[in-house]
């Protein structure tokens, strides 16, 4: 037999002045209102302050196309917008989040709608696609002797 709970007056008062219980509301906030096992990767805010994009990001916008853009809305639009022309130019939807309660370094966050558990989902200035260098010419001579 099943045994349905009911509500209580109790938790319906509860949940008009707090609203619905969520799961990991810690974790929600961290991560701009969305669970860490369904991150593919996240940026620091000073990370999305820099001038350049990371060039991680825009690929995995590429190869995630049913995923979604969280902005940090404590941030300055300037520095956010490069990132949703991106994601616009990728077809991909985004949201810019504000939590005026809570402030989180993340500034921005690409994950999916379901969890899929990745390990890894900082990206470290290190960890950069390095620029190709110019080759440097060679001569016809180096060419023939392979040096």
């Amino acid at each position: 037999m099943i045994c349905l709970e009911r509500k209580t007056v109790e938790d319906v008062l509860q949940q008009g002045i707090y609203g619905p219980l969520e799961t990991k509301p810690d974790e929600r906030r961290k991560y701009l209102g969305t669970l860490r096992e369904r991150i593919i990767v996240v940026l620091t805010k000073s990370q999305v302050a820099e001038t350049k994009i990371y060039p991680q990001v825009e690929q995995l916008m590429k190869e995630n196309s049913k995923a979604q853009l969280l902005l940090n809305g404590n941030m300055v639009y300037e520095e956010l917008s490069k990132y949703v022309k991106l994601a616009a130019k990728n077809k991909i939807e985004h949201k810019i989040v504000t939590n005026k309660e809570h402030d989180t370094d993340i500034g921005l966050v690409l994950a999916m709608s379901y969890a899929i558990d990745k390990e890894d989902i900082c990206i470290s200035p290190k960890m950069q696609i390095p620029e190709k260098l110019p080759e440097k010419k060679r001569s016809l001579f180096a060419k023939l002797f392979k040096r």
